[in-house]
């Protein structure tokens, strides 16, 4: 028998409610997407931390995944029940069992950032053995090379990093921007992450790559912890990158560098605003969906 995927769509303010229903009747798992993605229509959604408006779609669809031989029925009846709701139009559709690691694994092939540096997933073959080939597979932490926003701060690396330079991976996520500083040539690389999940993958991911960097969580990274870099890398959101502007601008060395992504395009004046009381700091390039990276130089005095 077939896993059987029940899809319909609801206001914004009810899918989280259905959702949450829904796991509690027997969903194996809910899904909350834009019915319009990959039309015109699409509505983009970027959530920042601190902010609430906008974290919907107008209109949410809802698809939930049953196994074989589940009452759906009743499971969507008892979910419309704990949301005071009658059932809204839907559609069921088989969902045939595969081998689900092979069909992810087919969604990923070796990235390039740039002539010299290719992310590669660890069951693919390098495409230019004669390139700086970093081994990474999609995990729980963020950061596989394939968003906008990594894209842009691993680009400055390839372009400007210089050897034996010492890189903070601040927001490491993956690791992979220090993994790929390493790897680019730098000297000292380092990684701090508030998730504790994140250190762990960075540590492995490290490891599987031999590059020598040192992962520390947030909370181990304090004020004794006084070492400045020569580049710092910050890919993380607007709103926190404004935040934490003096402890970022406090790790970046006089004379130093930092790069900053995470940032729309509407959004670059506010951080610009934020550091520039320590750098001279300005739009580095812009990427795909907005997107755009901040670079910039520590003042010596």
């Amino acid at each position: 028998m077939a896993y059987l995927a029940l899809c319909f769509d609801v206001d914004a303010g009810a899918a989280e409610g259905w959702g949450d229903a829904l796991l509690a009747a027997g969903a194996l798992s809910v899904d909350v997407a834009d019915p319009h993605a990959g039309t015109a229509a699409e509505t983009p959604v970027y959530a920042e931390p601190g902010e609430t408006a906008g974290a919907h779609w107008p209109v949410s669809r809802i698809t939930a995944l049953f196994a074989p031989g589940h009452d759906w029925r009743r499971a969507f009846a008892d979910a419309g029940s704990a949301q005071g709701a009658a059932a809204p139009p839907h559609e069921v559709h088989p969902v045939a069992d595969a081998d689900w690691v092979r069909a992810t694994q087919a969604q990923f092939a070796p990235i390039r950032i740039t002539e010299r540096l290719w992310i590669v997933p660890s069951w693919c073959e390098p495409v230019d053995a004669g390139a700086v080939n970093m081994t990474l597979d999609p995990g729980l932490a963020f950061g596989t090379g394939s968003h906008p926003t990594t894209r842009l701060c691993l680009e400055w690396l390839s372009a400007n990093l210089r050897a034996g330079e010492s890189v903070l991976d601040y927001g490491c996520g993956s690791g992979i921007l220090a993994i790929a500083a390493g790897l680019l040539g730098a000297g000292c690389v380092a990684g701090v992450d508030i998730d504790a999940q994140a250190v762990a993958a960075s540590r492995a991911n490290a490891a599987a790559n031999r590059v020598e960097a040192r992962f520390v969580p947030a909370d181990r990274f304090g004020a004794r912890e006084g070492t400045r870099y020569d580049v710092v890398a910050a890919n993380i959101l607007a709103n926190p990158l404004v935040v934490l502007a003096p402890i970022i601008a406090a790790r970046v060395r006089l004379g130093g560098r930092v790069v900053l992504s995470g940032i729309l395009a509407e959004q670059a004046e506010t951080v610009v605003s934020a550091y520039a009381g320590w750098f001279n700091i300005a739009v580095w390039k812009a990427g795909d969906d907005g997107w755009v990276a901040l670079a910039g130089s520590r003042r010596t005095g």
